[in-house]
């Protein structure tokens, strides 16, 4: 990693100079030590040549990071126009290399904003962290990585085994376009101000085979019939989708649920579906 600027003003000055005091509303939990958001960056591998997106950025720390990096470019979506304006303060010595974005990322089409070879890596807003990244896994193959904060609950739903209490539809949307590996976790004192649960990263790195838009769109509502009512056995909760029949052409025992399936059962009772499309 390059050496990071360290002319900056601390970031705990730039939060009391912008009036940056976290929202609820928002989901603001800003990370603020240096070696922290070095160490994510680092998890996201080599940098160079690539071109970053950040969501999020709040006042500038993770963004600091991302300038010390061999980044080509970094990319910085910002809802919070308090925020915008403190992080647009590292346009100054950012070398051209940062750009500023004042709007909302879940309008946003990540992958135009920026060239190939791309990558997010973003200590997202908890209030929309779900949603960001069910929306990036539609599009998967646009991206090489990404490097993601959770809070921890939803990095270990995002990562767990079939047949686990966490398990569930988002396990199976990651995994099923993506390599999902736990690779931090950090405690609520971490955080400016504290949340009351642990936060984990997450990477993921996308498979080299993608599914189409439209079997992308079969499998979120799939997965939304069988681990909507998940103590149902799925001959009930996939009733609508074709039910015991639709299982007997999939080889699955209809008095199964949800949760003892593998992402690669899901993908074979995907491809037997005959969803419209979403």
């Amino acid at each position: 990693m390059a050496e990071a600027p360290r002319t900056l003003p601390p970031l705990r000055e730039v939060i009391a100079r912008f009036g940056l005091a976290a929202r609820h509303s928002l989901g603001q939990h800003f990370l603020l030590d240096g070696n922290l958001t070095d160490r994510i960056v680092r998890e996201a591998g080599d940098l160079a040549g690539r071109h970053v997106i950040e969501v999020g950025p709040g006042p500038g720390g993770l963004t600091r990071s991302l300038l010390g990096s061999t980044a080509a470019s970094i990319t910085a979506i910002e809802l919070d126009r308090r925020a915008v304006g403190a992080v647009s303060e590292l346009l100054d010595i950012a070398g051209g290399r940062l750009r500023v974005i004042e709007g909302d990322a879940l309008s946003v089409d990540a992958a135009s904003l920026v060239p190939a070879p791309r990558q997010v890596i973003a200590n997202l807003p908890y209030n929309v962290a779900s949603p960001l990244l069910v929306r990036w896994l539609r599009h998967a193959a646009s991206f090489e990585r990404l490097t993601l904060m959770f809070q921890q609950e939803v990095a270990e739903r995002i990562c767990a085994e079939t047949d686990t209490p966490a398990y569930g539809r988002l396990s199976v949307l990651a995994q099923w376009t993506c390599e999902a590996r736990i690779v931090m976790r950090l405690p609520p004192g971490a955080f400016t101000p504290p949340p009351k649960v642990w936060s984990a990263v997450v990477s993921l790195t996308p498979h080299p085979a993608q599914p189409d838009p439209s079997t992308f769109s079969r499998m979120e509502a799939l997965t939304a019939a069988a681990f909507g009512r998940r103590r149902k056995m799925l001959r009930g909760s996939l009733r609508a989708l074709g039910g015991e029949a639709l299982l007997a052409r999939a080889g699955i025992a209809p008095e199964r649920r949800a949760e003892t399936l593998s992402v690669a059962e899901f993908d074979r009772l995907v491809g037997l579906t005959g969803l419209p499309e979403a």
